[in-house]
């Protein structure tokens, strides 16, 4: 009988999915190699051939994390490109951050979690900074295209706008993961349009 071929990719994967259950259930701080190992089905030696250290695997699953957001955003990207009314698109397109359904929702947490983390934990500020930068990068992105196309106001800093959209995001965001029977998905959509037209 041939030795069962592990896809060291698909596992590591895995351990971070596992790590994103635990998290998004318990914390961070419950995130241990051990409760890892039992969420994911593996032994705690099969965590430790794939990963490092504890903070390897934390960091692993911050960066999946990030990637996965990215690809999903950059998916809706393209429709900023839609001229007939740039404020929908955008709309479209920042939704993707926020947290309106099951799985936008245990994204949110998880960078809430993971963003809190880094104050105390010096090994995940870079990837804090990432989270930080890409949603200014993503709000100048969409405020950009709608100034272009005359949306946005000419009297606006969009620089300065962006910073604004991004720190709206932010509060919705923590809102909604900490509130969510009052800062509802509805609600949070009907804030965020509301912004985006007081740019005209």
């Amino acid at each position: 009988m041939s030795p069962r071929v592990v896809d060291p990719v698909a596992r590591r994967q895995a351990v971070a999915e596992a790590v994103f259950r635990v998290v998004v259930r318990d914390g961070v701080e419950q995130a241990s190699l051990r409760n890892v190992a039992v969420e994911a089905g593996l032994a705690i030696g099969s965590i430790r051939h794939y990963f490092d250290s504890h903070d390897d695997m934390i960091i692993f699953a911050v960066e999946a994390l990030i990637d996965s957001i990215d690809q999903r955003v950059m998916a809706h990207v393209q429709s900023l490109k839609d001229r007939s009314d740039p404020r929908r698109p955008a709309e479209r397109v920042l939704s993707e951050v926020l947290p309106l359904d099951d799985r936008r929702r245990d994204e949110a947490v998880l960078w809430l979690a993971f963003v809190t983390a880094s104050r105390t934990r010096p090994s995940l500020v870079p990837h804090a900074e990432r989270l930080y930068d890409g949603l200014r990068m993503l709000c100048r992105r969409a405020l950009t295209v709608m100034s272009e196309a005359g949306t946005v106001a000419a009297t606006h800093d969009v620089a300065l706008e962006s910073e604004r959209l991004a720190s709206l995001l932010n509060g919705l965001t923590v809102d909604g993961i900490l509130h969510p029977d009052r800062m509802t998905p509805d609600l949070t959509v009907s804030l965020l349009r509301r912004h985006l037209d007081s740019l005209r």
